[in-house]
């Protein structure tokens, strides 16, 4: 059964370093935004919602394409870095499984790993408020342990158990064939998979740690072992792929859907 109350608890985790994400964290963010826009060709008077928007980047570079933007995010701390940089803009905060925008309102809808296979009644309000025709893009973790960069998630193994377990649950999504389906059930289509290019880049190993711990999951680990610990964990995990003259990157596998509202 699904909690309603349960969007308010995001902002412990993601919003009590909220400007570390924003300047360490969310730029390495910038190809995978880039690339869903391009794919739903995003442009001048297009209506975009953006959901688990965070503290808006993403939202930002939709609006340099034209787009007139709007977001929302449950966490008060990311809204508000979100308001900072598009000011003009209608960002709120607010549970994704409940929008708080008429029927038929936007154009396109994208979520950048914020609608998870956890969390799939979210795309019964997407399509509620896209108009129709209108374009959903949506991204999600794809075979991590096949990544480069896998190494740059393993500090979120150090959370409890049964907060890995539900890690492993959210990122379902990105399995062969699910989120596909997923889509088709709520009324999406012509569904497609693509893949999103995605790349974390850091100056060093106390930069990467600063920035994965200002993440929900990394918070989830820094609770059950404590924050020294985690930063010692990802400094250790991050020495080891260090190269001279180079910034530490992790390549991760990203799948993109793309699908559309029947006219």
């Amino acid at each position: 059964m699904y909690d309603s109350t349960a969007w308010t608890l995001v902002d412990e985790g993601w919003g009590r370093r909220a400007v570390d994400f924003a300047t360490l964290s969310e730029p390495g963010n910038c190809r995978e935004y880039v690339a869903v826009h391009q794919h739903l060709g995003i442009g001048d008077g297009d209506r975009l919602l953006d959901i688990a928007c965070g503290a808006g980047l993403a939202l930002e570079l939709a609006a340099a394409r034209g787009a007139e933007i709007a977001g929302i995010d449950a966490s008060p701390r990311l809204v508000a870095v979100a308001r900072d940089r598009s000011p003009g803009a209608d960002i709120r905060v607010g549970d994704m499984h409940d929008l708080p925008w008429d029927d038929a309102s936007f154009d396109a809808v994208t979520s950048f790993r914020g609608v998870w296979g956890t969390t799939p009644i979210a795309l019964q309000e997407i399509h509620r408020v896209l108009k129709p025709g209108g374009r959903v893009g949506l991204t999600v973790w794809g075979h991590i342990k096949k990544s480069p960069g896998a190494w740059a998630l393993g500090p979120f193994r150090l959370a409890a158990p049964p907060k890995v377990d539900n890690q492993r649950d959210m990122v379902s999504l990105g399995r062969p064939g699910a989120g596909e389906e997923l889509l088709e059930k709520f009324g999406f289509t012509g569904v497609r998979r693509v893949t999103v290019p995605f790349a974390w880049e850091f100056a060093d190993p106390a930069t990467y740690a600063r920035a994965l711990a200002s993440t929900g999951p990394a918070y989830e680990a820094i609770q059950n072992i404590g924050e020294d610990a985690f930063a010692a964990a990802a400094i250790e995990a991050a020495t080891e792929r260090t190269r001279a003259g180079l910034p530490l990157r992790a390549s991760v596998d990203v799948v993109g859907y793309l699908a559309r509202k029947e006219a």
